[in-house]
């Protein structure tokens, strides 16, 4: 399906995401691999492609970066990033925040952002449809 061109959608995880719109999802240097999996078929079959991953590593560190420093799955086809705080859009070498998290300052999303962030005037918080 996905090789065919057949999918209009993917949604993955990732390590990193860079202002460029790269992304690595698939090693680590020095931690044991398996092997790259699909990842790469995913980022290369499909149009849109929307990373779901946390802004931050557990150290603090961004992983929205200026460029990413992990080996990459996918050059330039990344558009969109949900982390745990923030939806961004990725345009013109840079992260443009849309929309925060519920309880999420704008303040926060800048710094825990390494790469390029433009904010507009106003950023809206995230609206969950009840259950």
């Amino acid at each position: 399906m996905i090789r065919g061109g057949h999918v209009d959608l993917t949604v993955l995880g990732a390590f990193e995401v860079d202002v460029q719109g790269n992304i690595a999802s698939w090693m680590i240097p020095g931690k044991m691999v398996k092997g790259m999996g699909g990842a790469m078929d995913l980022v290369a079959g499909a149009d849109n492609i929307i990373v779901i991953m946390t802004h931050a590593s557990k150290d603090g560190e961004s992983k929205l970066l200026s460029k990413c420093s992990l080996p990459l799955t996918g050059a330039g086809c990344i558009k969109r990033v949900l982390t745990d705080l923030a939806f961004l859009e990725i345009k013109d070498g840079a992260f443009i925040l849309k929309e925060r998290a519920p309880g999420v300052s704008v303040e926060e999303i800048v710094a825990k952002t390494a790469g390029k962030l433009i904010v507009p005037d106003h950023v809206p918080e995230m609206q969950f449809a009840a259950q």
